[in-house]
């Protein structure tokens, strides 16, 4: 029997409402005991001065692979995650060809197999190519490992499909994962509109584009009685009727970005591609009302909502680059410039984010936790450490960030999977 003992950090455990500083005992790959002077073991993880949580989970995860290995490969995807602190993400079905039968989800698992990095759960499209219009065999993809159903950054614009899919999905108890954006408002729109939008002479993408997709999709949600998770929300409507909804007791779930925290509209004013994000960047008022939704626990989760691209892809005219940042690497750091540093949420509510929101969201019972007998999925952060964001060190293959050269506070150190170091920042 193997053993191993992460001594001394602040253990911070959701799923516990635990906060202290103790030992965490592991054996034979499970969390048995958390406490102090806990026995002899065969390994010892100092993490004096660190904080000790459960493994981050992602709830959508850009891969790219199959069909975009320039981009991203699952080797590389994971290998970025983990050193973003992630144990388990899910994976979206936009690769070529589409997640949209069971071959193509079992695929996904095999080369997570093969990468052997952190964990990985298919998603499967709610429809056949992403095209909005057949519905996808979901309950094959069910049985080959789907966690939910998604057509990822492709809108699902007729209504009586979105009602199909959450019927079905019902069926297998997954949820449909929808970005709630109205195409017919968006289209040929680069960046938010208002202020800056005008300013700059570039075409908006109005708050209402994405309010109305929520709108309609928790009305679908009540109607069928299935489960809607709402990805990457950015404004203060979509906050407002998600907690509307949950006080109505609707089943739905909704996530948000920290590049949405961190960043405005008006970053735009430079026609930097880097910037150019879906949906878009808002405004300081959305900014707000997004970060109150995260305190009062209207928003369930933090998504890095990865989104490689090569550098070919992004290095042409604005309303010709694909929208997205690459992101697993750098959240860590941007919730704690953005939320913890001025005080907006605690280390307790931030880490829900991370853990038991999105275990919740993806009803991974064995995940976010801390407690005894689960996987010993594990993060271990230095919370002080100060660093400079340097996209060449990324893990990712691909560099589109708009963090360059930020400097920033607080990294993840090690990451165990099954009670297995997978991972250690440089130094440690």
């Amino acid at each position: 029997m193997s053993s191993l003992l992460i001594r001394g950090g602040r253990v911070i455990d959701v799923s516990q409402r635990l906060d202290q500083v103790a030992d965490v005992l592991v054996r034979d790959g499970r969390v048995v005991q958390i406490g102090r002077e806990l026995g002899n073991v065969d390994q010892v993880i100092d993490a004096s001065g660190c904080i000790v949580s459960a493994g981050f989970i992602d709830t959508h995860v850009g891969v790219r692979d199959p069909g975009y290995e320039e981009d991203e490969t699952t080797a590389s995807a994971t290998a970025a995650a983990l050193a973003g602190g992630f144990t388990t993400i899910a994976a979206l079905p936009d690769t070529q060809p589409v997640v949209d039968n069971a071959a193509a989800a079992e695929y996904v698992v095999l080369q997570a197999k093969r990468a052997g990095n952190c964990r990985v759960h298919p998603l499967g499209a709610v429809t056949r190519g992403h095209a909005g219009v057949e519905l996808a065999d979901l309950g094959q993809l069910a049985r080959s490992g789907a966690l939910a159903f998604t057509d990822s950054q492709s809108p699902i614009a007729s209504a009586e499909v979105m009602r199909r899919a959450l019927e079905y999905a019902r069926m297998f108890h997954r949820p449909i994962f929808v970005h709630p954006q109205d195409p017919t408002l968006t289209a040929a729109g680069v960046m938010h509109e208002g202020y800056f939008s005008t300013l700059l002479g570039l075409r908006g993408m109005p708050a209402a584009a994405e309010e109305i997709m929520v709108s309609r999709d928790i009305a679908l949600a009540e109607l069928t009685g299935g489960r809607i998770h709402l990805m990457s929300i950015s404004t203060t409507g979509s906050v407002e009727q998600v907690r509307r909804a949950k006080q109505q007791g609707i089943a739905v779930t909704c996530d948000v970005t920290p590049h949405h925290l961190a960043l405005s509209d008006a970053e735009m004013q430079g026609y930097d591609s880097r910037f150019k994000v879906r949906p878009p960047l808002r405004s300081s008022d959305h900014i707000a009302s997004l970060i109150d939704g995260l305190a009062d626990g209207t928003i369930d989760a933090i998504s890095a909502d990865h989104q490689p691209y090569a550098s070919e892809k992004k290095d042409r005219e604005l309303d010709q680059v694909p929208f997205g940042i690459v992101g697993l690497e750098t959240l860590l750091p941007l919730c704690i410039k953005t939320l913890i540093e001025p005080g907006r949420l605690t280390w307790l509510q931030l880490l829900s984010k991370l853990t038991t929101g999105p275990a919740g969201i993806l009803q991974l019972p064995q995940s976010g936790s801390l407690a005894s007998g689960v996987p010993a999925d594990i993060t271990v952060i230095d919370p002080a450490v100060d660093w400079t964001i340097d996209p060449a060190r990324f893990r990712s293959k691909s560099r589109n960030t708009p963090f360059a050269n930020w400097s920033v506070r607080g990294q993840v150190r090690t990451v165990l999977i099954n009670g297995e170091v997978r991972y250690r920042s440089e130094g440690s």
